[in-house]
């Protein structure tokens, strides 16, 4: 497998799921900074012109739900998701589907408004309103989707790297993450894993 990353986006949750289930892959930086992910090269691979995306020896895949459950099912033995549970692994695709359909998006019109409008007033308004959207969502998560100590239960899985990578970007963000208290020890205790740590070593700046 070849994963195709930039730091500081959400392909670090697949980076750490890779970490976690032991696979054997080489990853290649898409440098953001040179717009190499309007390259043609890169296009090629991913016409989406986003990371992650994950080179199998079946064809590519995007979409870091369908990413991470590809490398959980491929990795049965790291035991990553709830696979032989059908309603537990829909759980599990229901959270991460959350996650990419609604908190990336939400956190998204925050610093790239400008995919959805051109008036500068209009994404200048997207950018203002967008901290109390995300705060929304990560009041629903802390209150109704969150079971502890990990996301789906006493079981790690594909969701913890998933949340804890945005769970970061409140920080970034400006929003506090105390008022979210599992959601805050959520990140502190991923943040002392071996493979969190591993990872964000290599792909510290």
């Amino acid at each position: 497998m070849k994963l195709y990353f930039t730091p500081g986006t959400i392909s670090l949750a697949v980076r750490i799921v890779l970490e976690d289930a032991g696979a054997t892959f080489e990853s290649e930086l898409v440098d953001f900074r040179t717009h190499a992910q309007r390259a043609p090269e890169y296009l090629a691979i991913n016409p989406k012109s986003r990371v992650p995306a994950l080179v199998t020896d079946r064809g590519v895949l995007t979409e870091t739900p369908a990413i991470l459950a590809y490398i959980a099912q491929t990795h049965p033995e790291a035991r990553l998701a709830p696979l032989e549970d059908p309603f537990a692994l829909a759980e599990v695709q229901a959270f991460n589907t959350y996650l990419c359909s609604t908190v990336h998006v939400a956190m998204a019109h925050r610093h790239r408004g400008y995919r959805w409008a051109d008036d500068p007033d209009a994404i200048r308004a997207m950018a203002a309103k967008s901290p109390e959207v995300v705060a929304g969502c990560f009041r629903l998560i802390e209150e109704d989707l969150f079971k502890g100590p990990f996301v789906m239960g006493e079981a790690y899985s594909i969701c913890d790297p998933y949340l804890y990578v945005l769970s970061g970007w409140l920080d970034r963000d400006g929003i506090d993450r105390t008022p979210y208290p599992k959601v805050d020890a959520h990140f502190r205790r991923m943040s002392e894993r071996p493979a969190v740590r591993k990872v964000l070593a290599e792909w510290a700046p």
